[in-house]
This record gives structure tokens, C-alpha cells and sequence, in this order.
């Protein structure tokens, strides 16, 4: 059995230790963790943009 994870190949001929799926699952986890948090930055920063121009043009179209 290997070492070290990085040195670890799945295959069907053997099963991988309960360790190195465990810790597969954590940095899938992880991964997932920041890519949401960015799809949400993200998100909320085109939501004030699109309110800023959307404020921009309610101005243009009703002058007081």
C-alpha cells in the first residue's frame, strides 16, 4: 500500500483506505466550500450592479 496519498491510484483491483478516502472527501469538500462562496460573491456583486444601473436609468427615464 502506498505511502502517501498523491502516490495513490484508484483501480479496481484494490480498495483504497478508509484514510485516504476520507481525506479525498474533505478537499472535495473544501473545494466545493470556496467555489460557493465565490458563485455567491459573485452573484450578489452582478445584483448591486445591475440595481445600480437600474437606479441610473430609472433617473434618465423620470427626471423630478
Amino acid at each position: 500500500m502506498p505511502n502517501d496519498i498523491n502516490s495513490y491510484r484508484l483501480t479496481s483491483l484494490e480498495e483504497p483506505p478508509e484514510e485516504y478516502l476520507a481525506q479525498i472527501m474533505r478537499e472535495a469538500a473544501e473545494d466545493a466550500e470556496k467555489e460557493n462562496q465565490a458563485a455567491t460573491q459573485k452573484y450578489f456583486e452582478e445584483l448591486q450592479q445591475n440595481i445600480l444601473k437600474s437606479k441610473e436609468q430609472w433617473k434618465t427615464t423620470n427626471p423630478s
